[in-house]
């Protein structure tokens, strides 16, 4: 193992133990280097390594603190690989986001209670079926998020929630050259609130994975057409 590796897991391990708790402020490099048996210049680079993954937080007189390590914060380098991605990739990315926001939905249609179910009642009333696309986009986004949260996994939130913001522009795509897309996405949406409200886990599990394949092979097919 390389130095810098050691260091950083040597780091992680004073988190994982709760030596370090998130906001806890890291003792002085000097300090720390000494403890933990390793250079001053391995330290440097493993604190470097850290603060890029968001786990450590180097305020510049200050001193380098453990960050909340909410989930939100850990996961955002996976959001900076996905704003890499290329259109030939948005499909994988859709074949990800089927998958977890699937089993997302059926963990919320296990979990929901009645007002959880009445705050999806609202946000789909709030969409009238001759609305604009962008305006349907929008309710969307919301929709799948309230559902995702409902799963009660913050991490699993997270990382729908990233590969979510960017599948929206094909969605909105979709809606501009697809006739029917309102009413389609509405209908399939209310299919997915009564499977949740009946708490039919299976179900609504099934749904949303055909919810996000629909748009997913119409990319497909959109693809093969361009």
């Amino acid at each position: 193992m390389a130095v810098t590796d050691e260091a950083i897991e040597k780091i992680k391990a004073m988190i994982v133990s709760g030596e370090l708790a998130p906001g806890d402020r890291l003792p002085p490099e000097k300090e720390l280097s000494e403890r933990l048996g390793l250079s001053r210049n391995s330290m440097r680079e493993a604190v470097k390594a850290l603060e890029v993954i968001r786990v450590l937080d180097v305020r510049r007189g200050d001193g380098t603190y453990v960050t909340s390590l909410e989930p939100r914060l850990l996961l955002e380098a996976i959001s900076f690989v996905v704003d890499m991605h290329d259109d030939a990739s948005l499909l994988e990315i859709f074949q990800v986001r089927r998958i977890l926001e699937a089993q997302a939905t059926g963990a919320a249609a296990q979990r929901a209670q009645a007002e959880d179910v009445a705050a999806l009642e609202v946000e789909l009333q709030s969409v009238e079926r001759d609305t604009d696309i962008e305006t349907l986009v929008e309710h969307d986004v919301r929709f799948h998020g309230a559902i995702v949260a409902l799963g009660g996994n913050r991490y699993l939130a997270s990382l729908v929630e990233s590969l979510t913001s960017h599948t929206v522009r094909a969605r909105v795509w979709r809606g501009l050259t697809q006739d029917g897309a309102v009413e389609r996405t509405l209908h399939e949406h209310r299919a997915i609130v009564d499977a949740i409200a009946s708490g039919d886990v299976e179900l609504a599990t099934s749904l949303a994975t055909a919810h996000v394949a629909g748009v997913e092979q119409w990319l497909r097919r959109a693809a093969a057409e361009t």
